[in-house]
């Protein structure tokens, strides 16, 4: 009698647990690969190298003297309110806030016009400009605590689509300024199936 008594509560004990909805030990058991490697490598929100203050972008271009007028001119909105511009925040000269890189494109076919770096003031009052290149096309990043520019190369009849290679200049902050630390220039390959690799000529 005690043995059926036992053997009908541990039956009603598994049904009432099935009958939750859980997945049983799997809730309990050690996480798969693709988690554990998520807590290992945890892939870091945009707030971890933002300011204290998300900065507006198209105002620090706008209010900025050193910015040439024709790239205030093409400054507008694409749709709405959505202005072709990529901001990103960094450790670039070593201040006590990230700096802001802010590059400017243009909205058909999103070529950069005008890439700038902007350095929070000693004063915490705003920011000053400590780069500029507006020789189009260019983009800014950046790597590793360096600032990487990006400019393609056209030949004569190439389409805005399809420049014939890129020079890369990568810049680091010295004594106050950014200073030229290197520059490579890939030549892409003109071969259909894509099957030969772009060659690199380091200056």
């Amino acid at each position: 009698m005690i043995t059926a008594t036992a053997v009908l509560a541990a039956l009603a004990l598994f049904v009432t647990a099935c009958a939750t909805g859980g997945t049983g030990a799997r809730d309990e058991g050690p996480a798969g690969a693709d988690a554990a490697a998520g807590k290992l490598n945890p892939t870091p929100s945009p707030s971890a190298y933002a300011t204290t203050d998300d900065v507006d972008g198209v105002q620090l271009v706008m209010d900025d003297p050193g910015v040439a007028a024709s790239v205030k001119r093409a400054l507008k909105p694409c749709v709405g309110d959505e202005y072709p511009v990529d901001v990103s925040y960094g450790d670039l000269t070593g201040g006590a806030s990230d700096d802001v890189v802010v590059n400017v494109m243009t909205c058909s076919d999103a070529v950069g016009v005008g890439s700038y770096v902007y350095r929070e003031s000693g004063s915490g009052t705003g920011y000053r400009n400590v780069f500029r290149a507006e020789e189009s096309p260019v983009y800014a990043e950046i790597d590793r605590g360096d600032l990487v520019v990006t400019k393609q190369v056209y030949k004569k009849d190439d389409p805005v689509t399809s420049p014939s290679g890129e020079n890369v200049i990568t810049y680091r902050w010295t004594a106050g300024r950014f200073t030229l630390e290197y520059r490579t220039h890939n030549e892409y390959s003109s071969a259909v199936d894509g099957d030969t690799a772009p060659t690199t000529d380091p200056n």
